[in-house]
């Protein structure tokens, strides 16, 4: 009895020992492929944005370091995306992550502005490319896709009136409903816009928002295992998340077209 539990014994720790390598070896092959995916996106927004050297003309490379033109280089594009936005004759959003704000304008026009509560942008936007992100921002984001708590466009069903008689005039949607306000865009270049509503001490908000995060973030961990076990490198989505008032959440998803346009500023 006793060299069979011996026997049980060692062939457990055996066991364990196998899982616990195979377990250590895919967490570092996860973290390689991440920094591989990340890298990946840098290296295509470089490629496509990145300063293209002009042997005739040729330019010192360290003004993209100074910070002077830095601040005036993120002006500029700031400015050209939102110029051509107000080209369209359609309500576009610009963010202003450096004062908080968000901006719905229309001709460039203001139209509603709102205060940004809390942000966490992605570290591209800093630690990359310079010169490159700001080339990429100098042109609006277009929306792809988007994904909510509530309807990009509430339904609203009218009766026809037999007669004038009982004929009355709409009554505009009740804007104070209680539905959480959470909701993701898609955004070209792979980029990706969360916006939260602020949930306070609401403890039913604060519950909703986490589900909504956790639905999202297991789907994303499920198309990135699937890309692995596929040796192949994930997609990187750089995530910019936002929060803000429940009322300014709701105004900016329904206002903003389904393909509409953002500008951005760091």
């Amino acid at each position: 009895m006793t060299a069979e539990n011996e026997s049980g014994s060692g062939r457990r720790r055996w066991w364990l020992i196998i899982l616990s390598s195979l377990f250590i070896l895919f967490t570092l092959y996860y973290i390689v492929m991440a920094v591989l995916s990340s890298a990946q996106k840098m290296s295509a927004i470089n490629e496509e944005f990145g300063y293209k050297a002009d042997e005739k003309n040729p330019l010192d490379s360290r003004i993209f370091s100074d910070s002077s033109f830095v601040k005036l280089n993120r002006e500029k594009a700031y400015f050209q995306s939102r110029n051509i936005m107000a080209e369209t004759d359609s309500i576009s959003l610009a963010l202003n992550l450096s004062d908080s704000t968000a901006i719905l304008e229309i001709n460039g026009v203001t139209v509603h502005k709102a205060k940004l509560l809390k942000i966490d942008a992605p570290k591209i936007l800093y630690k990359g490319n310079e010169y490159a992100i700001s080339s990429m921002l100098s042109v609006p984001f277009s929306v792809t896709d988007n994904f909510g708590t509530i309807m990009k466009e509430p339904l609203m069903l009218k009766v026809a009136p037999k007669d004038t008689s009982e004929y009355k005039p709409d009554i505009l949607p009740d804007t104070t409903n209680s539905a959480a306000v959470n909701y993701i865009m898609q955004l070209d270049h792979g980029f990706r816009l969360y916006v939260y509503q602020d949930t306070g001490d609401d403890a039913g908000g604060t519950m909703n928002r986490l589900i909504f995060d956790l639905r999202d973030r297991f789907d994303q961990i499920w198309t990135i295992m699937k890309s692995i076990a596929g040796f192949k490198v994930p997609e990187y989505h750089p995530s910019i998340r936002l929060r803000m008032k429940k009322t300014d959440a709701r105004i900016v998803y329904r206002a903003l077209p389904r393909h509409g346009q953002i500008a951005l500023f760091r």
